[in-house]
């Protein structure tokens, strides 16, 4: 009997910290957001490669407090308790995209965002990226991107918005191949047509002024 009584006294503990954990993977995935987030500002362009540095020193952070969390409830019961660090794991997932994004302009792979949060890509593994909390984070990213666009513009960057657009319509087809049956991840891909249209809106407006021509001419001369 106190072995039992033990065991569900360890199972009523396991939320409250794993709760502690994920608010504070929340505040160091604000911190990240906060410091990535710059890029939207003039003259944040010109740092991207050093913002992008210190966001992955904070990646560190982040791997030191997901090693915590694995240790606050029994490795076979992810989903017992995904719900509590599933909204921060998207997060982070679109964190680490939008960072990949900002170095390469590539879509990262779920097995390098599983590298950069030093957790599994497989879930026989143990603690892993589940493939709908990275689809989600994907497309948190398309909505920032979308939002890049317009302040590149802004920015005087005219060559961006048209490298973007390429990049969204291929993450759409992408995403049409899939059969989404997740409400939350259905609900979030619609949200993608209004992502695609608006940045689909500053090409034409790049379009009627005559500017994705000398996008097209600084493109051409940078390589």
């Amino acid at each position: 009997a106190g072995a039992g009584a033990s065991a569900s006294l360890d199972g009523a503990l396991c939320p409250q910290e794993i709760r502690k954990v994920v608010q504070a993977l929340e505040q160091t995935a604000r911190e990240i957001l906060t410091l990535l987030q710059g890029v939207h500002q003039g003259a944040g362009f010109q740092d991207i490669p050093k913002k992008c540095q210190k966001a992955r020193e904070h990646f560190g952070t982040v791997r030191t407090q997901l090693e915590s969390l694995k240790t606050k409830f029994p490795a076979d019961q992810y989903y017992r308790f995904h719900e509590h660090w599933r909204f921060v794991l998207q997060r982070l997932v679109f964190l680490a995209a939008f960072l990949v994004y900002l170095e390469s302009e590539t879509l990262v792979t779920r097995e390098a965002v599983a590298e950069i949060l030093g957790i599994e890509a497989d879930r026989e593994r143990g603690f892993h990226l589940d493939i709908e909390d990275y689809l989600s984070g994907v497309l948190i990213l398309a909505s920032e991107l979308a939002r890049l666009a317009v302040n590149s513009v802004t920015a005087g960057d005219y060559s961006r918005p048209l490298r973007i657009s390429t990049f969204i319509n291929e993450l759409d087809s992408g995403f049409r191949l899939l059969n989404l049956k997740n409400d939350s991840l259905r609900k979030r891909y619609d949200g993608l047509k209004y992502d695609v249209k608006k940045i689909e809106e500053v090409v034409y407006d790049l379009s009627i002024r005559g500017l994705n021509k000398e996008a097209a001419v600084g493109a051409g001369g940078e390589k």
